[in-house]
């Protein structure tokens, strides 16, 4: 395009940030007026849209933009793009219904995952035994650093720190089913087993979470009347790739060594936030995000993880089996 053939700045400035030449003006030629006008239309629509989206925020309750499109990667006009096109509404509703769609594809051929696949350098945190007396300092971490997690709580525990799953569940993270009293599966009855599973999942709706679509098994331990029961349920088994065996308490350096260690795309890191003193965990956290950034990792939560990253259909998860907390 030649020079002078768009818009024009005002005397002074040039497109290209260099002096105006002497004698330059606004030309009141009518295609050039026409030209002005769109742009101003233009930035005048991403400006109602910028407050399209802050109006919207308020109106939900002053609710906080949800962590997925805080993470980087997402980004704020990621938002402003999904609002554009569906409404405001509908963005949680869609990017639920993207998940659950990737979680249904992933249970067509397998019935359990231990790791997605490589596509984007993602990785998700998980947690399990919550929620207990370390979960609202997880939480804080995570809210803080715009960190999206996955969490596998135990029913009982509801009983005294139902305040964190909703917290969990109001902040667009992802609480998964890890029984009622977290027991090792493979050793009750079919209809125990059934048991365990439904009565944690009534325990987290109670508190604002949905009925799960994950579940992780207590000491990696499952048979084949686990499985029927998943498939009844279209639950999906989520294993790990990296078990950090935080809950032993190693040390906050030996808790993030394992987990960068183990970091590749599409892996799945286990972590405790509760069953003990989980302070270790606290004091990793921050470390294992600062060190999985620096590796230009994204943290996702474990549906969007699938859905970026479609897991293989072979799943080696015979050194799992039996392992875990």
């Amino acid at each position: 395009m030649e020079r002078g053939a768009g818009l024009h700045n005002p005397p002074g400035l040039s497109g290209d940030l260099e002096p105006a030449r002497p004698g330059r003006r606004w030309s009141s030629a009518p295609h050039h007026r026409r030209r002005r006008a769109v742009a101003v239309l233009a930035l005048t629509g991403l400006a109602l849209l910028v407050a399209l989206v802050v109006i919207v925020l308020f109106a939900r309750g002053g609710a906080a933009v949800p962590r997925t499109a805080l993470e980087p990667g997402g980004g704020f006009f990621a938002v402003a793009r999904e609002l554009a096109v569906d409404g405001a509404e509908t963005l949680t509703a869609r990017e639920a219904r993207a998940e659950n769609a990737a979680i249904n594809r992933t249970l067509g051929y397998t019935p359990y995952v231990r790791i997605a696949g490589a596509k984007h350098r993602e990785i998700a945190l998980t947690f399990d035994d919550g929620p207990g007396p370390y979960t609202p300092r997880i939480l804080a971490i995570l809210q803080r650093e715009h960190v999206p997690a996955t969490f596998f709580e135990v029913g009982i525990e509801e009983r005294y720190f139902n305040a964190s799953t909703t917290e969990i569940a109001a902040a667009g993270d992802v609480i998964g089913d890890h029984t009622e009293i977290h027991p090792a599966m493979s050793m009750l009855s079919p209809a125990k087993q059934r048991a365990q599973l439904l009565e944690e999942a009534s325990a987290i709706e109670r508190y604002g979470a949905s009925f799960p679509r994950l579940f992780r098994p207590p000491y990696g331990l499952w048979n084949s009347a686990t499985l029927a029961l998943l498939q009844r349920y279209r639950m999906l088994m989520v294993l790990w790739t990296v078990d950090t065996n935080d809950y032993l308490r190693p040390g906050v350096h030996t808790i993030v060594e394992r987990a960068v260690r183990g970091a590749r795309p599409g892996a799945i890191i286990l972590l405790h936030d509760a069953g003990g003193d989980r302070s270790e965990t606290v004091a990793a956290l921050p470390k294992i995000i600062a060190a999985l950034r620096l590796r230009h990792y994204r943290l996702v939560t474990v549906p969007r993880l699938l859905l970026d990253n479609p897991a293989p259909r072979v799943q080696n998860i015979a050194s799992v089996i039996g392992s875990g907390g």
